[in-house]
């Protein structure tokens, strides 16, 4: 394992969310204060408690889960597409590094990012509203599996997308809205027998289910099964990562 080749890649995209702090850090986390000032304070005080639990504090979870998805796929997406973009990505395929370690580096960097941006939200989320976190290892458990993930996810989509704007598509018409019918604001509890059923189909539920549980105990979904899904979504993307490198897939061509 060529561990400076991987703290290389890794420091670079560290490097480069310094150098746009205002873009990478300060947008989603006011973006996001904004909803805790709006669901949180506005809304959520004509709202009743859920479970004993406040409004305010209830979508917490789901509103840094909704950041971590959207954030570790557009990061990573990016991290790898530029190079492609500016023909950069044949020095990394020329160098003696491998594909495992080049995928490290870039994955390792964008989760990272997530995850202290998840962690920033969760610090700033305690100004507005009392937080309790029932169970800490799950949570970074959850924290850093979901960061990790979709970070691969965004990796695959760096490699698919042929333009800045296909880079777009799948975090603004496909994850957000998901994130945004998965329980992020409300109980999956709260809808009718048929949408519960339906919703269940869609993979954030799982997500910001266990997300929640690990601070409250409250879930939507048994939080092994949550687990569970997570795990298996990690898997799928691991298996499609390793045959893009194994066919050379929008690298070699």
């Amino acid at each position: 394992m060529n561990l400076r080749a991987i703290w290389a890649i890794y420091y670079v995209e560290m490097a480069r969310t310094a150098r746009t702090v205002m873009q990478s850090v300060l947008s989603p986390v006011i973006s996001t204060s904004l909803y805790f000032v709006v669901f949180g304070g506005a809304i959520g005080s004509r709202i009743p408690e859920i479970d004993g639990v406040s409004y305010g504090a209830f979508i917490v979870p789901g509103l840094i889960m909704l950041t971590l998805l959207t954030q570790s796929t557009s990061n990573a997406s990016f991290g790898i597409y530029f190079p492609k973009f500016t023909g950069t990505i044949y020095e990394f395929l020329s160098a003696p590094v491998s594909y495992l370690e080049i995928v490290i580096g870039f994955v390792g960097a964008a989760a990272s990012k997530s995850i202290i941006l998840g962690l920033i939200i969760l610090a700033t989320a305690a100004f507005f509203v009392d937080l309790r976190i029932e169970h800490p290892v799950v949570m970074a458990l959850f924290l850093v599996l979901t960061a990790f993930t979709f970070s691969l996810l965004g990796f695959i989509i760096g490699i698919w997308a042929r333009g800045f704007e296909q880079l777009q598509i799948v975090p603004l018409l496909i994850i957000t809205p998901l994130a945004f019918l998965g329980g992020t604001f409300y109980s999956i509890k709260m809808l009718p027998p048929f949408w519960q059923t339906a919703t269940l189909f869609n993979p954030v539920v799982y997500l910001v289910s266990g997300f929640r549980w690990s601070f409250y105990g409250l879930s939507d979904v048994n939080v092994w099964i949550s687990l569970a899904a997570t795990a298996v979504f990690l898997g799928v993307c691991v298996a499609v990562v390793a045959r893009i490198f194994q066919t050379g897939y929008r690298i070699k061509t």
